[in-house]
């Protein structure tokens, strides 16, 4: 325990959906940590030593210095197993491992291009692959559907933890290019509703206007952040 009791730091934004997951697994670990908040069009000098891509979250640990948020999420979920965020068998760790890969190569990179894009044909056509996304994760995944509304079913783990935020944020979608989540992905709708119950999700989640807000940018395509550069649509 001594190496998970030490000074920890999370560099976030409260803005940023990646930091929220972090934050996330420290509440559900209900570890000790100092949230050291900055603002992403001012960053502080000292940011680019610990941020390579100049991105949050960083996890400071130690003299360790920690970046990407599932790569952080497992770091937390090793150096505190209790409660553990990832199965126990290899098999379980590996198909959690290829969701939360799907969540960032899937779902997350079309809720960026569909904002950025401007052009009616390309949001019609992004509007669609999201969709189609969405009745995949539907269908294929939530493995432990029927003893809870988890994705492993009665607990909470890094796979819900990973894919919550964005879905936190899909008013986004509605507001700026009228995408909603099909009401027949019934699994989706029962899993969001049991995150927004969790107290962890309840210290970190902000209001739909918040996120209206704080995403018109994309929607206008006038975002400068390192984020809308990874995701324009060239």
């Amino acid at each position: 325990m001594g190496e998970a009791t030490s000074q920890i730091q999370l560099v976030s934004a409260e803005v940023c959906p990646f930091a929220q997951r972090s934050r996330l697994v420290l509440l559900e670990k209900e570890l000790s940590f100092e949230l050291v908040e900055i603002n992403l069009d001012n960053k502080p000098d000292w940011f680019t030593n610990v941020s390579p891509y100049s991105k949050v979250p960083v996890l400071l640990h130690g003299d360790t210095a920690i970046y990407e948020s599932t790569v952080i999420n497992e770091y937390l979920d090793e150096i505190a197993p209790e409660p553990n965020l990832l199965p126990k068998s290899p098999q379980q760790r590996a198909h959690a491992r290829i969701w939360i890969d799907f969540d960032n190569s899937r779902i997350v990179p079309l809720f960026y291009k569909v904002l950025l894009a401007q052009d009616a044909q390309t949001q019609t056509e992004l509007k669609l692959r999201m969709i189609d996304a969405l009745c995949h994760l539907e269908r294929a995944g939530f493995p432990g559907c029927e003893t809870g509304p988890f994705w492993f079913g009665s607990k909470v783990s890094l796979v819900d933890i990973a894919m919550y935020p964005h879905f936190e944020r899909f008013n986004v979608l509605k507001r700026y290019r009228d995408i909603e989540i099909p009401d027949d992905c019934v699994k989706i709708h029962s899993w969001l509703e049991a995150m927004k119950a969790l107290p962890s999700v309840q210290q970190t989640e902000k209001g739909g206007d918040y996120h209206i807000k704080a995403y018109e940018t994309y929607a206008e395509a006038t975002a400068s952040g390192t984020t809308a550069k990874d995701m324009q649509i060239l």
